[in-house]
Parts: C-alpha cells; sequence; structure tokens
C-alpha cells in the first residue's frame, strides 16, 4: 500500500503498524548500530582488564540509595548493568557462558570480541569488505590461533610437583587482578589446598564459603570441616559425638490453626481450643515418627515451631530449623544422607544389611524411596568472629572443606567470595584439563604473529580480515600496559621485536613496568581458559557482523477496557 506523507513524496509501507512504533534498520546503519552497542559495553569494562584494572561501582536504581556492589570482575558488571542495544547483550551472554563453563576471563572475552568488532567497522565501513569475506578470513585465522596456543601450551600433570606449581601460579594469576592481591600468596595457597582435597573431582558444592564480617582479610582460614551458619535450638545440646543426622524438607510449623481458603465458625473459645489441641496432636504424631528413627540431630530447611522444638529438647535431639535450601543440598551430600519429607521409613545404608531375611529385602526393592540417615564423628558449635555457628567434623565425603572469610565490611567480603569463586572454579577446570599457557599477553602476540604470518601467505581479500583479527589480539597487552599507567607503545612494539626473534615467553611485566620473561615470574594461564575466550569471542564477534537488518516491534498497547 503506497500512502502520502506530505502532498509530494510517496513512500512505500512494507510491514504493518510501522506508525504505531516498528522500528526498521537496514544495511550499513543496522550493522553501525550494532558495532557502537556492542564496542560500547567493551570499553566499559575494558578499564578492569588485568592486575592493575580499576573497579566499577554499582549502584541499584532504589529510591532510598539502593544496593552498592564494587567490583572489577566483568561478569558482575556486565549482569547487573542495563543494557538496551541486542548486539550489547550478545556480549553480556558470551561473558555470562565465559563465566560457567571456566569462571575467569569474563573480561578478557569482552574486550577482544570488542577489539574484534572494531576492526571489522574499519573493513566493513570505510574499506567496504563483505561481511561474508570477512567472516571466511576470521575462521582462517581462528583455526591458526588454535593450533598456535595448542604448539605453546604446557602439560605437567604427570609431575605431581610441578603440577601443583602450576596451580599455584595459576591461582596468582587469577586473584592478582582482584582484591585480595595484597595477600596474594595465603590466598593462592588457601584456594589450591582447597581444590587438591577434592582428591581430583571438580564438584566445588564440596567447598562452602562462608562470609564473617570483621577482623582483616589475613585472619581467613580453610577449615577441614563442613560449617553451617545456624545454631541449635533453645536450650539443646551444643556437642554431639558420632551423631545419626536427619535431613529433612518438611514443615514444622502448623501448632496453629492455618486453614487457607476455608472460614471456620466457632460458637465459643473452647471449640478454638479443640481446633489447637487437634493441631497439637497432629504434630506430636509427625514428630514422634521423626524420634522413631531414633536420631540425635534433625536438621529442616523450614522453620521450627516452638512446640516441636520442644518435643525435641525433652527427647535429647538437637534441632536445627531453617537452613536455606542451598544449605541443605550441600549438608545432605557432605553427610551421606538423602533429604526426606515423609518418615515412615528409613534405611541407613544402600547396601542393607546381610543379616536381613528375605522377606525384608523384597519390601526394601518394593518401597519406591529409600532414605538414608547421615553421621559424623562430631558437631559442635564453634565461635567465629562475633557468631555462634555449628561445625561438622570427620564427615563421610572426607574431601569437603569450608573456606572462612573475614573482611572489614560487607562490601569487601563479596567481592572477595566471587574472587575466590573464580579462583575455585579456573583451578577445578585445570585439573580436568591440565595443560597450562604463560600469560602476560605474550599468548596474544603469539598467535597474533602466527596469524600475521599466515595472512602473508593468503592471497585476496581475505588476507585484510586475517590482518584485522591479528590487531584485534594485539590489543590485549596494549590495554594490560594502558591499565596500568604504562607506555602501551613501547612496550607493544618490544614484544614483537621480542616474539620475531623466537622469544614466545616475553610479556607485559607489571613488577617492572617494561617486558619480562613470564617463567620467570610466574605468570601463568589456563590453556582451557585461554581457548574458550578466543572461540568465544570469535563466535560472538561473527554473528554480530553477520547481522544486516534490525526489525523492532512496537511495544504493546495498553487495552484502556481494564
Amino acid at each position: 500500500m503506497i500512502q502520502s506523507t506530505g502532498g509530494q513524496s510517496f513512500i512505500p509501507r512494507v510491514f504493518n503498524r510501522e506508525d504505531q512504533g516498528h522500528q526498521i534498520q537496514k544495511g550499513d546503519h543496522a550493522r553501525l548500530s550494532s558495532f557502537i552497542g556492542a564496542i560500547a559495553v567493551a570499553d566499559l569494562v575494558k578499564t578492569t582488564l588485568g592486575p592493575k584494572g580499576m573497579d566499577k561501582m554499582l549502584v541499584s536504581g532504589s529510591p532510598h540509595g539502593g544496593d552498592v556492589t564494587v567490583t572489577n570482575d566483568g561478569a558482575t558488571i556486565l549482569k547487573r548493568i542495563p543494557v538496551d542495544n541486542p548486539a550489547a547483550k550478545i556480549l553480556v551472554n558470551i561473558s555470562m557462558t565465559q563465566d560457567d563453563e571456566v569462571g575467569d576471563g569474563t573480561t578478557s572475552v569482552v574486550v577482544l570480541a570488542g577489539e574484534l568488532l572494531r576492526e571489522a567497522e574499519k573493513l566493513t565501513l570505510m574499506m567496504k569488505l563483505h561481511p561474508q569475506t570477512i567472516i571466511r578470513g576470521w575462521r582462517h585465522a581462528l583455526d591458526v590461533a588454535k593450533n598456535a596456543l595448542s604448539s605453546c601450551a604446557v602439560d605437567n600433570k604427570a609431575d605431581e610437583k610441578r603440577f601443583k606449581k602450576d596451580l599455584l601460579n595459576i591461582a596468582r594469576t587469577t586473584l592478582s587482578s582482584k582484591i585480595v592481591t595484597s595477600e596474594l600468596e595465603f590466598f593462592a595457597k588457601l584456594c589450591v589446598d582447597a581444590v587438591l582435597r577434592l582428591k581430583g573431582s571438580i564438584d566445588l558444592d564440596m567447598i562452602q564459603v562462608i562470609k564473617k564480617q570483621g577482623g582483616t582479610m589475613n585472619d581467613s582460614f580453610l577449615d577441614s570441616g563442613f560449617i553451617l551458619d545456624k545454631n541449635f535450638g533453645l536450650s539443646q545440646k551444643t556437642v554431639y559425638k558420632n551423631p545419626r543426622i536427619m535431613v529433612a524438607n518438611t514443615g514444622m510449623d502448623t501448632d496453629k490453626i492455618k486453614i487457607w481458603g476455608a472460614r471456620v465458625k466457632v460458637h465459643s473459645m473452647d471449640d478454638v481450643a479443640e481446633i489447637e489441641k487437634a493441631e497439637k496432636e497432629k504434630m506430636k504424631r509427625k514428630v514422634d515418627k521423626i524420634l522413631a528413627h531414633n536420631i540425635d540431630i534433625f536438621i529442616n530447611r523450614q522453620l521450627i515451631y516452638d512446640y516441636p522444638e520442644e518435643l525435641f529438647r525433652e527427647a535429647g535431639v538437637g534441632s536445627i530449623e531453617h537452613a536455606d535450601f542451598d544449605g541443605v543440598e550441600r549438608l545432605a551430600r557432605v553427610l551421606d544422607a538423602e533429604i526426606l519429607s515423609t518418615f515412615d521409613k528409613v534405611d541407613e545404608s544402600k547396601s542393607g544389611d546381610d543379616s536381613k531375611d528375605d522377606e525384608k529385602k523384597k519390601k526394601g526393592k518394593e518401597s519406591s524411596r529409600v532414605h538414608k540417615l547421615g553421621t559424623c564423628a562430631t558437631v559442635q558449635e564453634i565461635m567465629l568472629g562475633e557468631d555462634t555457628v555449628i561445625k561438622f567434623d570427620g564427615v563421610p565425603k572426607g574431601e569437603a572443606c569450608t573456606i572462612v572469610l573475614r573482611g572489614a565490611s560487607t562490601h569487601l567480603l563479596d567481592e572477595m567470595e566471587r574472587s575466590i569463586h573464580d579462583a575455585l572454579c579456573i583451578l577445578t577446570q585445570t585439573i580436568r584439563e591440565s595443560r597450562v599457557v604463560l600469560g602476560g599477553g605474550c599468548c596474544e602476540l603469539l598467535m597474533a604473529q602466527a596469524v600475521h604470518e599466515e595472512a602473508m601467505k593468503t592471497k585476496g581479500k581475505e588476507a585484510l580480515a586475517m590482518d584485522a583479527f591479528a590487531n584485534a589480539m594485539r590489543q590485549i597487552p596494549a590495554i594490560l600496559a594502558d591499565n596500568a599507567g604504562f607506555d602501551a607503545a613501547e612496550i607493544v612494539t618490544a614484544l614483537r621485536s621480542e616474539h620475531s626473534q623466537g622469544n614466545h615467553w616475553m610479556g607485559v611485566c607489571m613488577e617492572t613496568g617494561s617486558i619480562g620473561d613470564m617463567r620467570k615470574y610466574g605468570v601463568t594461564e589456563s590453556y582451557k581458559s585461554k581457548l574458550q575466550c578466543l572461540t568465544s569471542a570469535a563466535e560472538a564477534a561473527e554473528m554480530i557482523l553477520r547481522v544486516d537488518d534490525i526489525v523492532k516491534c512496537a511495544p504493546r498497547a495498553r487495552d484502556r477496557g481494564h
């Protein structure tokens, strides 16, 4: 349909409801919009990259000031900021993916994708290269870069002493850009000790992290037991030896009238008393079922009201209420127990007792649910700072441990927790994929040099795209130097000279403000982290580059009839 917009010109209307808010961007306009949004997000987190990166203060939009978060973790920053540009949201998603897959490199992947798009902007808008030509060159460059990265990776898993040294170096490199850098050696050793307790497992649920305000960062410690940030019930025992522990998720708060969606009419207070008595009898029967299993400690995810707590106290059973779901799930795994919601049948072992007769075995098989009680060597209340917590020692899962973080403020503790989480994630991934590479920007320059040499042998316009890919990777050491206040141009040119002579271990040295041997300074990173960062950044940049039209739907009109 052709419509006039002023008597002179006629504009064809293709899409329905264009005059009600539909927006269509085509060609270079759409591509430029995507580039600008993605590069803006990359520039936002660029200054946080590296050991000398700056922090960001994020304030929520609450009318009373809101929550304040101070961090330099790329995933945390991108998760909290409001993003409207569609291309920018893609970079936020790859940062989340990097955080889930590896735990570290969340800033690097966004910065590298942003630099690739910056180079693509020059190629498409200035040199008029077709996006598909650029993508072919990038894919070739990505294969060359992966081969170069794989060739410089080292695997020391066969040598236990050298592998532990690699883990310590990776922990130092990861934590050097975090707030715990003032106690770098202390926290690096703490994280490595915690991961080595897992004995090859990568189950981070076995490592509990507790934050307690007060003291200094140096007061943090690794405890061999499992600590639950709760207390026993009023006037109950606080020390147990070899207890039988039941972990449950059941309602223990029905000692008062709760009849939802119904109205109860009574003629006197005696009738109300009868209803309350019935409720109490119902609760007492439930507690008696629990106590019939001869337990010593009852841990419930939900509340435990005064009446059932009193019944537990009279029976000499300790009760712990309102343990959050994450804590209950982790505790059940550590104690080798199951979370119960019904209490008619509990089996203490999966295999069963050999002395049982065949009839009991048959009944056990017919049961659709086989439950287990947990146990450990000791359970006791201990003081942690100014608070009382419960410590479980000698748990069946011997690899379980707790990291207790101490600090002056909640903001500091939150950032410490994020830092420790990143280090634990990258260390567990290194145990699975044990190859390591050198950091400090030397890997990026090595890959850039390999791509540049391949581009020199490539004919056609794809060589221009490969050179752009190499230029984007060379920006990583330049940004590291810039964030530290060094002369980036001088450092990068010196590094290119060294790498051209075959000294592929040279990188940006933060201690001297120049270049240095990364082997000497122990700047080591996980091979998997680098590979994931390189692949994700290239794929995200390619996805954004392929877009040539952006169609935005109009917001749904409010129904004025309601």
